[in-house]
């Protein structure tokens, strides 16, 4: 299929380039030595992941212990409470740990596990990333240390706790605003120190090359499953496929599904407080290119031209830039990308509770949120939504902050 121009035919083996890049951006600005690591990960994924063995023990992996291929769920009273437009969403709640992010997070600890590494560093701002790698590193018998900003601990203390009980060594990070970016910079500088017997398992499409790429490949089978399972459920392909965007992992892996498709994606960023620098983390809506944590992306910038501080009442998506596969689709035009305030998104997380039985991640709220405003535009069709997890971490947290509505 062509998109202005573009051919997304062969989409998957052009891009990144040898070099790490999609198009501009990308690619991996590290120290020389780091970047002997990063050439040593890149070979090893190359070579050992995509043995049969490494691809067959994956697989039985998420069949037995996993249990995917997780299901499509029809919310029909939600649909029918907003008009003829059906909505559905692949049900990554269902994915063991409660998220997407074991989808990845079991094949870098794999990966660790055929280099001969004995430990996972990682960061988490939510938590579920967090739980994912502490889980896999439980399974595989390898050390590991999550980094989590303080303001995240205090948010997400059901998650700190399941961190814990597997095993995990949480690390507090205590200054800035304690939150996901400096989580990201404070597991980075332990990483620099402990990279010839640990591997830093990114927990988005973030980073330098080539764990963007990496992510995305673990990842893609969220899109795989949804698109053979949609497919089966109604004979044809949905209208708009919906992610929630922080930096990531989940909508490249749902949308790796539909790029090639005649469908309409969209990616959604959180709005937070509002449209004013500080107070929302949309960065491929008010940011600009600029290079943070090892790649080049859009990322939003102070006045010095530094990461900006940012905020959403989703620790999961409250980073100042987008992985750089994002970056290059928003440029293509072949994901639009939109933004979703707190109060649209706390609305969604309670009617999706109330009219489905189903309890979002307050990060998923957002698509959930996004889905049913394209709902009321649309006359009629269907719309699928990546639930990228569910919602039990949060639950304190809205009911303190947002009461029960």
């Amino acid at each position: 299929m062509k998109h202005n121009g573009f051919e997304f035919d062969n989409y998957f083996k052009n891009y990144p380039d040898m070099n790490g890049f999609f198009g501009k951006y990308g690619g991996a600005y590290v120290s020389d030595e780091l970047k002997k690591a990063m050439i040593d990960i890149n070979e090893a994924y190359f070579t050992i992941a995509k043995s049969s063995k490494f691809v067959s023990e994956l697989r039985r992996i998420r069949k037995e212990f996993q249990g995917r291929p997780t299901p499509i769920s029809h919310l029909e009273r939600l649909s029918n409470s907003l008009g003829n437009v059906q909505l559905y969403v692949k049900r990554e709640d269902l994915n063991h740990t409660g998220a997407h992010k074991l989808n990845h997070c079991m094949g870098e600890a794999l990966l660790a596990k055929y280099m001969g590494k004995k430990k996972v560093i990682a960061e988490t701002g939510a938590g579920q990333h967090g739980v994912a790698l502490a889980t896999a590193a439980a399974y595989f018998g390898l050390e590991c240390d999550i980094y989590m900003g303080s303001v995240d601990i205090k948010k997400q203390a059901p998650n700190v706790a399941r961190m814990k009980i597997l095993g995990a060594n949480v690390v507090e990070v205590t200054h800035g605003l304690a939150t996901l970016k400096e989580a990201v910079d404070a597991a980075f500088e332990a990483y620099c120190k402990e990279y010839k017997d640990a591997i830093y398992c990114i927990g988005s499409v973030l980073g330098p090359h080539p764990f963007p790429m990496m992510v995305r490949d673990f990842q893609s089978v969220v899109g795989i499953e949804a698109r053979e399972q949609f497919i089966g459920m109604t004979g044809e392909l949905p209208d708009a496929v919906v992610a929630c965007v922080g930096g990531g992992s989940n909508a490249m892996g749902m949308f790796s599904g539909f790029l090639n498709d005649p469908v309409d994606i969209y990616g959604v960023e959180p709005l937070g407080r509002g449209a004013k620098l500080g107070d929302h983390a949309a960065s491929l809506k008010y940011g600009e290119e600029g290079i943070m944590h090892g790649f080049n992306s859009i990322m939003l910038k102070d006045e010095n031209g530094e990461p900006a501080p940012v905020y959403s009442v989703a620790s999961g998506l409250d980073y100042p830039s987008s992985g750089p596969e994002h970056a290059f689709l928003h440029d293509l035009g072949r994901v639009k990308y939109d933004v979703v305030d707190d109060e649209e998104t706390v609305d969604a997380f309670f009617k999706l509770s109330r009219m489905e039985g189903i309890i979002p991640a307050i990060e998923s709220s957002h698509a959930v949120a996004f889905g049913m405003r394209l709902a009321k535009q649309m006359e009629r069709g269907s719309i699928l939504i990546c639930l990228s997890g569910r919602g039990d971490k949060d639950m304190d947290y809205i009911i303190e902050k947002f009461g029960i509505r």
